[in-house]
């Protein structure tokens, strides 16, 4: 059984061109496992450093943290998540029925650049580890200085590549895996390092109280001082730096890539497991063991690698913690450029782009100076296509409540749209002009320059024939998304529904999975709350270091069995 002949036309296309199909949609427990595994990253480790360097207050941290993280919850729920479930499109396939073929192609170049080299630093980080494991130097220069190193590198990309390339499921299968385990580690982490901060500066093991931890935060994390002796940033700079280390995909609306498959607008909040779980509790994690690390090793917070502070946290399963961090943000992000990518070069499948782009991404990896540089890099990227995600926005969400025409350049059939073109470079000269002349901490720069965007757009759109109305193109339009809906009717006959695996077997895996995850807690818990002395401390750490490697084994052997055995089981029915 076959489509009809009526519907060839998509038959033809890639999958990623289409909106998605409605028996293609995911619940919020995707999104949430999505999210979580993606913004708990072996970045942490790097961002958890520069909070210390940069000389922030504890005070500061705890709350400016959780306030920026909040925004960027709402961003992605307000901004983000309700273009992409009303269009089921990617950014870059939308983009192009607003702006043309020219401005979509340049777009996507810029990120198919963004995110292979936000991908390779992550394919760099987790080559730290292994790295460590094989007492290979550390790489300080901007180029590599070990052959091995460069090997590890490529080992560690492959993965990468291998998984971004089978696309959206595959992705979240990964992540959902290490979603748990990453929020056990990145807390037992804490857990096991904060007695060691605790007996350099108070002299005891644990803290008696709130006024102790913040006396122990003040003097050994967050001094309040920066790396030169200076005072450092204050509560409006951390959560300007919280709400704006995403706004590449919130803002940006990159993420309409992954929340155009969820069944409701309001599931942009399952990305609160990322922020509130991932960004929040494992950048305040990564300074603490950064500092504990620190302590340990007699060296400054900012000259260790996340190699050297996840194996002092968690012993062996801190270089998988590194591996697995990295990877997880390497393959969603790759997905992404593989995505970018495709559309430009639309006569080829998304995984042979992928591909295409990941070689490029091991390439670069290979250089650790993308590394070093990823926070100037997000933040510089973020600014960078807000003003697109501007246009977007004022094209999806206020020209239908002002009474302009949405889709006004693809009724015209526009292949170039001045308005698009002429705003984005516009928004960049007014933002980058902000930071030029410093008029405002660069942090909350995406925000004028998303509103100032915005009004220029409507404005040059108006001009150019926004303002008119095109009722045959709007009905053939209509046609077209009927005909679209019927086709992935008749294609979704074709497919077996999702079975739940239930059996006995498989829940028993899932239950030894999770308890795995307790006893790693459990064993973190005695570390901090059980150690009497410095003596027993060590003692605990070490315990936990053995043990904690072992539950890690069982986790992913018993958490990837119980996914695959789900997977054999829909296949046979």
């Amino acid at each position: 059984m076959g489509t009809s002949k009526e519907f060839q036309q998509f038959e033809n296309l890639e999958e990623e061109q289409l909106p998605v199909a409605k028996h293609k949609l995911h619940d919020w427990t995707h999104f949430a496992g999505l999210y979580a595994a993606e913004h708990v990253a072996a970045t942490e480790f790097v961002i958890g450093a520069t909070f210390v360097a940069l000389g922030a207050k504890t005070i500061d941290i705890l709350l400016g943290l959780l306030i920026g993280n909040i925004l960027a919850v709402l961003s992605w729920t307000l901004i983000t998540s309700p273009i992409a479930v009303d269009t089921r499109l990617s950014l870059y396939t939308y983009l192009n029925k607003i702006a043309g073929d020219s401005m979509t192609k340049l777009y996507n170049w810029a990120n198919v650049i963004i995110f292979s080299v936000i991908s390779a630093a992550m394919v760099t980080v987790s080559a730290t580890a292994v790295r460590f494991a094989f007492d290979i130097p550390a790489q300080l220069n901007w180029y590599p200085t070990n052959l091995w190193f460069i090997l590890i590198v490529i080992s560690v990309g492959i993965v990468v590549v291998f998984i971004a390339m089978y696309g959206f499921n595959a992705v979240s299968e990964f992540s959902g895996i290490c979603a748990p385990w990453l929020f056990v580690m990145f807390t037992s982490g804490a857990m096991v390092l904060l007695p060691a901060l605790s007996i350099d500066v108070l002299g005891k093991t644990l803290p008696s109280g709130w006024n102790d931890f913040i006396a122990l935060g003040n003097q050994s994390i967050w001094t309040g001082i920066d790396s030169n002796g200076e005072p450092g940033i204050g509560l409006i700079e951390v959560i300007g730096f919280a709400w704006a280390a995403n706004t590449i995909t919130h803002f940006g609306l990159i993420d309409m890539a992954l929340l155009r498959f969820a069944k409701k607008k309001v599931y942009g909040l399952a990305t609160s497991t990322g922020m509130m779980f991932g960004h929040y509790v494992a950048w305040i994690a990564a300074g603490i063991m950064g500092a504990g690390a620190a302590v340990i090793l007699g060296k400054s917070i900012v000259e260790l690698d996340p190699g050297d502070v996840a194996y002092y946290a968690l012993g062996w399963s801190g270089f998988v913690i590194v591996i697995v961090a990295g990877w997880t943000t390497a393959i969603t992000n790759l997905y992404r450029a593989g995505l970018a990518a495709q559309a430009i070069f639309y006569n080829h499948s998304r995984r042979k782009t992928t591909l295409t782009v990941g070689l490029l991404t091991i390439a670069i990896g290979c250089f650790p100076f993308v590394f070093s540089q990823i926070l100037p890099l997000l933040t510089y990227a973020g600014l960078l296509v807000v003003p697109v995600g501007a246009i977007v926005f004022a094209e999806h969400q206020i020209f239908p409540r002002i009474g302009y025409t949405r889709y006004w350049s693809s009724y015209r059939k526009l292949t170039f749209s001045t308005p698009a073109v002429a705003s984005w470079a516009l928004g960049l000269i007014f933002g980058f002009g902000l930071n030029a002349f410093n008029v405002m901490s660069f942090f909350y720069l995406f925000i004028p320059t998303w509103v100032f965007t915005i009004l220029v757009y409507t404005i040059l759109a108006a001009r150019y024939g926004a303002k008119k109305e095109y009722p045959e193109a709007e009905e053939e339009e209509n046609i077209r998304n009927a005909m679209i809906e019927k086709f992935q009717e008749q294609k979704a006959k074709l497919e077996s529904e999702p079975i739940k695996d239930n059996s006995i077997f498989t829940k028993a895996l899932k239950s030894v999975a999770i308890a795995a995850l307790l006893i790693t807690l459990i064993l973190a818990f005695i570390v901090l709350f059980l150690s009497a002395d410095e003596y027993n401390y060590i003692e605990n750490r070490e315990i936990f270091y053995r043990y904690g490697f072992i539950c890690t084994m069982i986790y992913f052997i018993t958490a990837y069995w119980a996914l695959q055995r789900g997977k054999q089981k829909k296949d046979k029915l």
